[in-house]
């Protein structure tokens, strides 16, 4: 089994808010798979459970704050006996441009609040990420504003490409595992140097 996570913060003031594009890919993942209206709540996350290919696969959003996304993702890993190598944490990252994305195998939090949470009770920084850029925005911004801020007119379309290139990302994380989604989409990020 396989577990898919997009954070984000719950409730409908931070909707579409930057610190959201996880919870938009996850919500492309579910519409894809035509199962919008399938989510249910569990261990403090709204989810969907389906199969792909032979592989049985959960979609969640925690419905914790972004700060303690870990208890969400460690409860849904511990009741499913989903190891961390099979969770895939798709996030927003202020260190990329704007709709760039990053897969890694493992890694630090690098200063993200949600990852840290995911980090502290899964017990292991090892587990694969889909990182969304989300930019750092204007220098005199502060930075929770910036995140927690809505995507500017200008900047929608480009958020929504990510997002549909993060679902299919993730999607392929199903079927080829982290290493094909980093030399697939890793590759072809580097080549578009500007996905605006």
């Amino acid at each position: 089994m396989k577990l898919v996570v997009g954070l984000g913060n719950p409730g409908s003031e931070y909707r579409d808010t930057r610190h959201n594009v996880g919870f938009l890919v996850a919500d492309e993942i579910a519409r894809r798979w035509r199962l919008s209206d399938a989510w249910r709540e569990k261990f403090e996350a709204l989810h969907v459970r389906t199969t792909v290919g032979d592989q049985a696969v959960i979609v969640a959003k925690p419905l914790t704050f972004m700060n303690l996304s870990g208890q969400a993702v460690a409860g849904l890993a511990a009741f499913y006996q989903i190891d961390p190598a099979d969770v895939l944490v798709v996030t927003d990252d202020v260190a990329l441009p704007l709709g760039r994305l990053r897969a890694r195998p493992d890694g630090g939090a690098g200063g993200h609040n949600g990852l840290k949470s995911i980090i502290q009770h899964l017990g292991t920084p090892a587990f694969p990420r889909v990182r969304v850029g989300v930019g750092r925005g204007d220098d005199r911004r502060d930075l929770a504003d910036h995140v927690l801020g809505r995507f500017d007119a200008g900047e929608r379309d480009t958020v929504s490409a990510a997002v549909l290139r993060a679902a299919d990302a993730s999607e392929r994380f199903l079927t080829d595992g982290i290493e094909r989604v980093m030399s697939v989409f890793n590759a072809a990020e580097k080549q578009d140097p500007d996905p605006a």
